[in-house]
């Protein structure tokens, strides 16, 4: 089961069967030979202690591949676009928000630009009227997860299904039609369990290339100010209209991307969708 996006964007068609045993157990082969090393340094003693470096190695890989969102370790990722154009995509996490998303939707149809809303599927049943607004008006919406829990990248590769499909059915009965094919795990975290549930569901995994840092600062002025400074063709753009917690907002969301669309003007940048940034097929979205 290859998505239609893995068909039409070269580096996201899932590996082989060998391959993703490897990749998806990766953890436990680790743990096993960490096991086995161990037992090996107490048989032989000090002159083993050399079978502990592939152990630290092997450690560092898995550690690395779980925390950095770009990472391919487990499944195959998109950061960003192509670098030879003009067109960046601006993708939102977290939302939709009752008091938040309506601004930064009514800052977005001002400028006449589309972008891409990772949504938290709780979040979306509890407001259907901005979820078919978000669709109404030309938006994508992606998956993000039913709940965004921080620990759910400890989950097993059942919960994250459930994670998914909950999620899915809500954007479902937003968009009227299949299921979305995009999908970004909470904080950008990944696991084998998660590739196996990413893969069963024929999802495709999306990061991001330019962080806008947002969720640490909370000057517009100084948010835009990086992400202007930094953006280049191709890039995909992480900002959140929403939060993960209840009773929390992102208030300067909407003026940040007031911001941002003037200078990507300035600078001749054109705002599109990710499926429209990487030429996906979008047989699967509205």
């Amino acid at each position: 089961m290859i998505s239609d996006f893995g068909q039409t964007t070269e580096g996201v068609r899932p590996p082989r069967m060998r391959l993703r045993f490897i990749r998806w157990n990766l953890h436990l082969i680790t743990l096993a030979y960490i096991v086995l090393a161990t037992i090996g340094i107490l048989i032989f003693g000090w002159p083993a202690l050399w079978l502990g470096i592939p152990a630290v190695l092997l450690v560092l890989l898995i550690t690395i591949g779980m925390a950095l969102p770009g990472s391919n370790l487990f499944y195959p990722t998109i950061t960003h676009g192509p670098r030879d154009n003009s067109r960046i995509a601006l993708s939102f996490d977290d939302g939709p928000d009752p008091d938040m998303t309506p601004l930064v939707l009514d800052t977005l149809a001002q400028d006449n630009t589309h972008a891409t809303f990772f949504v938290i599927g709780k979040w979306l049943v509890a407001h259907p009227e901005l979820a078919k607004r978000i669709v109404a008006e030309g938006h994508v919406l992606g998956n993000h997860s039913w709940s965004h829990s921080r620990w759910q990248n400890f989950y097993f590769t059942k919960r994250h299904m459930q994670e998914i499909e909950n999620c899915e059915r809500a954007i479902q009965a937003a968009n009227g039609s299949s299921s979305p094919v995009l999908y970004r795990p909470p904080v950008g975290l990944k696991s084998g369990d998660l590739a196996r549930a990413t893969y069963r569901h024929n999802l495709t995994l999306v990061a991001w290339s330019l962080h806008s840092q947002d969720t640490r600062r909370s000057d517009p002025e100084k948010i835009a100010r990086r992400v202007l400074k930094k953006i280049r063709g191709g890039d995909i753009v992480l900002l959140h209209d929403g939060h993960d917690l209840t009773g929390r907002h992102r208030p300067y969301c909407a003026l940040t991307v007031d911001l941002i669309l003037q200078g990507l003007r300035a600078k001749g940048l054109e705002c599109v969708t990710i499926p429209e940034l990487l030429n996906l097929s979008n047989k699967a979205l509205p």
